[in-house]
């Protein structure tokens, strides 16, 4: 049996959910490990409410982090779907790119979500 003969390969849902997913994992890891200790235009989560202060860039760092984690796990566990589902390439790539845009924005509302409630408050 070689690798072609397997048509979950073939499947961007499956291929485009699992890469992404396992990318966001192990940025959110490496992230989390490895918070930027200054605000930087490089490195981190940066928009401009974290980029306010350091306190808000701490906070956005570590709680986007854990975020990132739990999208990869969550875009892993959405690309078994292409286990169930095998749709023509064209209509496959539609939905797979619009889970992980899905996802990815998701990833932005809850981050800055969290730090309008945790710094509004004062």
């Amino acid at each position: 049996m070689n690798i072609e003969s397997l048509p979950i390969l073939e499947n961007p849902i499956f291929l485009i959910s699992i890469l992404c997913g396992i990318s966001y994992a192990i940025a959110g890891v490496i992230m989390y490990k490895f918070p930027p200790d200054s605000i930087n235009y490089l490195y981190g989560y940066r928009t401009i409410n974290s980029m306010e202060n350091q306190e808000k860039w701490d906070f956005a760092q570590i709680y986007s982090s854990k975020v990132l984690i739990q999208a990869g796990i969550l875009l892993i566990l959405i690309s078994f779907i292409g286990f169930l589902y095998q749709p023509d390439e064209i209509t496959g790539l539609i939905i797979a790119l619009s889970i992980l845009i899905a996802v990815t924005i998701g990833i932005f509302l809850k981050v800055e979500i969290a730090l309008k409630k945790k710094f509004n408050k004062k």
